[in-house]
């Protein structure tokens, strides 16, 4: 398949944003419905995106991440949103958990004006980042470094972490399926991550929309476990009922 000129507005429009519901669409394009269902379903045939329930999203694996790049410009306004409301909600002098992924590293820059932070990370980005706040100290877990991303997975880092209980792990997530559950790709990472979930008296989730409905590979928790959520657009069905039953707190930073 050639797509045509509109389909490939469509594409381009979907690059920049990462997801775009149908009806977003429609209006950007100036056509109906009706049309774009159409284009969305020749262009999922043919694997140029995904579809989910009212939108579409850019191709994904459930073995495989988004290179880091790409991820870094995928949602960059939503993400420096959830960052600035976020740190708006840290308390200065208190100890904090950040793991891997790009909206962990807007948070850490969102938090280079807070003063008394003690910062736990497998994240070499935020390390960096955190690194010339002289009011912050970054502690930065040992483990395997992967390369593709700077994050430090593996048994080396789950055990450094167990040694400490911190007052907020603030964390991000590749997918949030519709059943609840928590997910990413690298089980050595999962590993990690499900230790930090266990290691702090509240966990923060940080995630923008393109987050929901998204399918990865291994399970990291489920939103039970979650006390804040961050994101960036109000959560599809059937998320609104589950974050209630799971007591979520949770904050559009529209």
């Amino acid at each position: 398949m050639k797509p045509n000129p509109r389909q490939l507005t469509l594409l381009a429009l979907l690059q920049t944003q990462g997801s775009v519901t149908v009806e977003q669409l429609a209006d950007k394009l100036g056509v109906t419905l009706q049309t774009v269902r159409r284009d969305v379903q020749r262009l999922d045939d043919e694997g140029l995106l995904t579809r989910f329930h009212g939108g579409v999203r850019v191709p994904s694996s459930t073995v495989e991440n988004i290179a880091h790049q790409q991820r870094e410009n995928l949602h960059a306004d939503g993400k420096n949103r959830i960052a600035r409301a976020v740190a708006a909600a840290v308390p200065s002098d208190c100890s904090l958990i950040l793991n891997i992924g790009t909206t962990t590293e807007a948070i850490a820059r969102a938090l280079l004006h807070h003063s008394g932070l003690r910062v736990i990370t497998n994240n070499l980005n935020v390390a960096t980042i955190l690194s010339v706040n002289p009011k912050c100290e970054v502690i930065v877990v040992g483990g395997v470094v992967r390369g593709r991303d700077q994050g430090i997975v593996g048994e080396a880092a789950v055990d450094f972490i167990r040694q400490f209980k911190v007052d907020i792990a603030i964390i991000g997530i590749s997918g949030i399926e519709a059943d609840g559950s928590l997910r990413d790709y690298d089980f050595r990472e999962v590993k990690v991550s499900q230790t930090i979930l266990s290691h702090a008296r509240e966990v923060w989730l940080a995630a923008d929309s393109s987050k929901f409905n998204r399918p990865a590979m291994v399970e990291v928790g489920t939103l039970a476990q979650i006390d804040r959520l961050f994101t960036d657009a109000p959560p599809p069905e059937p998320f609104p009922a589950l974050l209630a039953e799971a007591q979520v707190r949770f904050e559009v930073t529209l």
